[in-house]
């Protein structure tokens, strides 16, 4: 037997015949994909729309991706790389446009690609609701929100938008948000008289500015990207923003992940308009308006309590009309066609004033 350890070239020669495997297989999971549009297209009836995306069954496939990875690449690096073949191949059905909340360069746009993958075309938009405009319309296939951050709580603007908008929660994201101090090619260093950013991101880091640039002023503008491009025409001011940022606008990082919560993450909600079957892994979201008195949030939590339900995050926004004295957000485990949440909100539906189901969709997987 020969304990020669295997050479440079040998490792080499292995390596482009295991990837010229790998490319024959992605192209005939592409060409399977391909069948099928093919078959979802002849079952339609005449003047149906075809559903090319189905959420709970890319969930499945990457829940599976990730069951039986052995490594030594990690779970959620595998999960990534199977991301991104699902985008390509998916493109190949129906290019996607994606509305988020821009401009280029934010954390939700990042939110989007990690989400749809890199093969979808992301498309900017200036407000919340706008994102939600251009999903109801028909003009975008999805849009992509953020919903709450672990360290500053929920949005508000995203909230209030679910109350009138038509649309359905159709996925979750989780991002990790990493906040960086970044300068243009003009900016002196020694010379920072003001940082800008996006409110959220200065409170964020408000410990470490406090350390570092306590006489600076924090100027909060429409979002990070918005602070990046700033850079290119100031020469005494400095900007908080995301990696994706700084590499759209050419800056330099001069202080990394300087977020006061090591483990800051936010939260994103993916809104189409169709209804999403179980997945396996669900979550459901719901508005509820309770008549003004006492007990109602007692009674209205209740029917979960007793059916085992567990509740995920609970909000109280105030009536945009003062209607209502109470409209409560209401997130949970379990999809709505199961026997014990279709229990629980036939009993929510009889005592509430009003109830609003957002809809049911898969646990984030990345």
């Amino acid at each position: 037997m020969s304990d020669s350890k295997p050479t440079l070239d040998t490792l080499r020669n292995t390596i482009d015949q295991l990837d010229q495997q790998i490319q024959a297989l992605i192209n005939q999971r592409a060409r399977c994909a391909q069948q099928v549009a093919d078959v979802k297209q002849a079952d339609m009836s005449d003047g149906e729309k075809v559903v090319f995306y189905r959420p709970e069954r890319e969930a499945q496939v990457l829940r599976r991706v990730m069951e039986r990875n052995t490594g030594p690449l990690d779970n959620e690096s595998m999960a990534r790389l199977f991301r991104e073949i699902m985008s390509a191949c998916l493109a190949l059905e129906e290019p996607m446009n994606i509305a988020y909340l821009g401009p280029e360069g934010t954390f939700t746009q990042a939110a989007a690609q990690k989400h749809f993958g890199h093969a979808v075309k992301t498309v900017p938009m200036p407000t919340i609701d706008e994102v939600f405009r251009e999903v109801e319309s028909g003009s975008a296939h999805y849009g992509v929100v953020p919903v709450e951050n672990s360290t500053e709580g929920v949005v508000n603007t995203t909230l209030d938008s679910f109350t009138h908008a038509s649309v359905t929660i159709c996925g979750e994201v989780e991002l990790r948000i990493h906040h960086h101090l970044m300068l243009g090619k003009n900016t002196r260093e020694d010379a920072i008289t003001r940082i800008y950013s996006h409110q959220q991101s200065f409170a964020q880091c408000r410990q470490w500015l406090d350390a570092h640039y306590p006489t600076a002023d924090r100027i909060p503008v429409s979002s990070n990207a918005d602070a990046a491009r700033r850079m290119q025409s100031e020469w005494n001011a400095a900007a908080i923003a995301g990696e994706v940022a700084a590499e759209m606008y050419g800056l330099k990082v001069v202080a990394s992940n300087i977020e006061d919560n090591p483990h800051n993450s936010t939260r994103f909600l993916i809104v189409g308009r169709e209804h999403v079957p179980a997945s396996g892994e669900d979550k459901t979201s719901i508005i509820v308006s309770m008549k003004n008195k006492p007990g109602a949030l007692y009674e209205l939590l209740a029917p979960f309590h007793e059916a085992g339900i567990m509740l995920t995050r609970v909000e109280t926004r105030p009536s945009r009309d003062g209607t209502w004295a109470y409209l409560f957000f209401i997130d949970f485990e379990g999809h709505e066609n199961t026997d014990a949440i279709k229990g629980a909100l036939r009993r929510v539906e009889d005592m509430a004033v009003y109830v609003k189901r957002l809809g049911s969709y898969p646990k984030a997987v990345l």
